[in-house]
C-alpha cells in the first residue's frame, strides 16, 4: 500500500446508475468513499426501495452535503432536511427525499454503505 494516494471523482473505480441516483465509488484499499448524485424527484421509496426490498433504508450514511437538499425521515427521530455544508449521520430505518429544483450531491465516507448502497444489498 502507498503512504499517499490520490484519486477524482472524475474518473471513479466505479459508477452505480439507479433511477434518478449516481453513485461513484473511489476504493484506497479497505476504505471506500463515495459521491453520491440525487435528481430532482428522487425519492428512496420511490427509486431505491424496488432494489433494496426493505421497507426502509437500511444503511448507515456518514458524509457531507456538497450541493442541493435532501429531507429525512426516522421514526425514532423525526425529520431533518441537510443542506450545503452539513456533515450526517443517519442510521438505518430512514426514508429520504430530494427537496426542490437542484440536485442533491453528497459524499459518504461508511465504507460498508458504500460497498453495498444502489447494489441489490442492503439499503
Amino acid at each position: 500500500m502507498l503512504a499517499l494516494a490520490k484519486k477524482s471523482f472524475h474518473n471513479p473505480d466505479e459508477v452505480r446508475t439507479p433511477p434518478l441516483t449516481r453513485v461513484e465509488v473511489i476504493v484506497f484499499g479497505n476504505a471506500k468513499a463515495a459521491r453520491m448524485t440525487l435528481q430532482p424527484g428522487w425519492h428512496w421509496a420511490e427509486h431505491i426501495k424496488p432494489v433494496a426490498g426493505t421497507p426502509t433504508c437500511q444503511s448507515h450514511h456518514v458524509g457531507t452535503v456538497l450541493a442541493g437538499q435532501l429531507r429525512v425521515t426516522h421514526p425514532d427521530s423525526g425529520e431533518i432536511e441537510i443542506g450545503p455544508g452539513d456533515a450526517y449521520e443517519i442510521l438505518p430505518g430512514h426514508d429520504a427525499w430530494v427537496v426542490g429544483d437542484e440536485p442533491f450531491v453528497g459524499l459518504e465516507f461508511e465504507t460498508t454503505t458504500v460497498e453495498e448502497y444502489a447494489t441489490g444489498g442492503k439499503h
